[in-house]
């Protein structure tokens, strides 16, 4: 069987069952600590600051390793690197499971984050390899939903199990389903058998020179917007400059290397396709844009508003369903209209969104709140389908591994260049009074409307006729 012709049903049902189960899995490990780090941080006897490394461990581990995972995933096979990073994922939930100290927490996480990038990484090739090329974009959308929601689920996941259960059961639950996927994985997830290009190698001085580009950076920036007032002349707001530039400077050296492989671990070939460079464009801002909107929510809801934890859950819960209900149609738009095209009305609605929550009246009824929300999940639904879509797909066929990395990298670089934003915003403003919310939502929608026009701007290079191109 053509690696491009899919599988049949109902084997198309249970390797997709597999991807779903894996994605969510190491999407919601991203988040689902963020509630428990008080009580973490009390069990093992470590101060909140320190604790936050339970979070940064793991994010820091995902996307400094994405990129070496997918490139070994198209030189190795997308199944078996899937299937590795799994295993890997579910031994390393086990040792946060029986962490006895924060270090140990902290080390078990980035080995669970390098698990993490091993199933991201070639998430999305999979699905290309699972769906014939006629339904790629359904299977495309129904990724992205399950993405989209277990992007927000991990704080509600995380107070259903803490309300009845200590905090390692966040991790041991990951035991019996990881053990699940696995079995369904070994006996369902096909295998790709595309032409190795000629002169490929995994160099790991491009790998290191990878984790440390990406290190620096993200420690970096995390160091500067963490500060408590932007304009103070801290110790560690120097720090985190040094570590920003020292990450600017080691990128270069790196990227030079990546230029002359003809296999990059960083897929430069990949970013001199045009509309492949706009989508990654696209995506970063968009995800910024989400970001912001999902941190200055709740401080907006709950403090400018008063309204109860329950209440501002329930009510931001809106943004979320209405991308599962809107990505499926999205998916059947693909291939009927350009995706340049959906994904500029997408991002157009949710930029309208985002600016109508910034200007909410002075005492708005949940009406008031919940149309906007819903607003601005129909927005990111109609966006996000179609713009992976063309990622996935404008990458030669033997580079699907690195397109999918690229889309795994590009959701986290927003997502972090957003939380970035936010620490800055709220340097210089009150959290608490609503300014600084609505201050991100209006930066938001900027983002937004940016994410907009770089999406415009494929309709005047399609995807089809770049990616015979980049083939040649």
């Amino acid at each position: 069987m053509s690696i491009q012709d899919g599988l049949p049903t109902p084997a198309r049902y249970y390797a997709m069952a597999v991807v779903l189960l894996g994605i969510t899995m190491t999407v919601l490990d991203g988040t689902i600590v963020n509630l428990a780090l008080p009580r973490i941080a009390h069990d093992l006897q470590a101060s909140a600051a320190h604790s936050v490394w339970v979070v940064n461990a793991y994010q820091i581990s995902t996307l400094a390793l994405l990129l070496p995972c997918a490139t070994l995933g198209d030189l190795v096979g997308y199944r078996r690197m899937y299937l590795s990073g799994l295993v890997l994922f579910t031994l390393a939930s086990l040792g946060c499971t029986f962490a006895d100290s924060l270090p140990t927490l902290a080390a078990a996480r980035a080995v669970q984050g390098l698990g993490a990038a091993g199933v991201m990484s070639v998430n999305s090739a999979l699905v290309r390899l699972i769906y014939p090329e006629r339904l790629l974009g359904r299977g495309i959308a129904i990724n992205s939903m399950v993405v989209a929601t277990a992007s927000v689920a991990g704080p509600s996941l995380a107070a259903s199990i803490l309300s009845v259960a200590a905090w390692p059961w966040l991790f041991a639950v990951n035991l019996p389903l990881g053990a699940v996927v696995l079995w369904l994985g070994f006996r369902s997830l096909p295998r790709n058998n595309a032409p190795r290009t000629s002169g490929a190698r995994f160099g790991w001085l491009d790998v290191l020179l990878n984790a440390l580009m990406f290190s620096l950076v993200f420690v970096g920036v995390d160091a500067i917007g963490a500060q408590p007032n932007i304009s103070a002349a801290s110790s560690s707001r120097l720090a985190g400059i040094a570590l920003l530039l020292a990450g600017a400077v080691l990128g270069a050296i790196y990227l030079r290397r990546q230029w002359r492989q003809p296999i990059p671990i960083f897929p430069v070939d990949l970013l001199r396709i045009p509309v492949f460079a706009l989508s990654m464009c696209t995506s970063v801002t968009a995800f910024a844009a989400q970001m912001l909107a999902y941190i200055a929510l709740p401080f907006l809801l709950l403090d400018a508003y008063g309204h109860s934890p329950v209440q501002a859950g329930l009510l931001i819960t809106a943004w979320p369903l209405a991308i599962v209900v809107v990505a499926p149609l999205a998916g059947l738009l693909i291939g009927r209209y350009p995706d340049g095209l959906l994904g500029a009305i997408g991002l157009g609605i949710l930029a309208i969104g985002l600016a109508l929550l910034a200007h909410l009246p002075a005492q708005p009824g949940n009406v008031d709140i919940v149309w906007r929300l819903i607003l601005c999940g129909i927005g990111f639904g109609l966006f996000q389908s179609p713009n992976n879509h063309t990622i996935v797909t404008s990458a030669p066929i033997q580079r699907s591994g690195a397109a999918s990395g690229m889309l795994g990298s590009a959701r986290l670089t927003g997502q972090t260049l957003g939380a970035v934003m936010m620490a800055i915003i709220f340097s210089f403003t009150n959290a608490h009074d609503g300014r600084g919310p609505l201050i991100a939502l209006t930066l938001a929608a900027g983002l937004s409307a940016i994410a907009g026009i770089f999406s415009a701007l494929r309709l005047q290079r399609p995807a089809a006729a770049t990616k015979a191109e980049s083939a040649g």
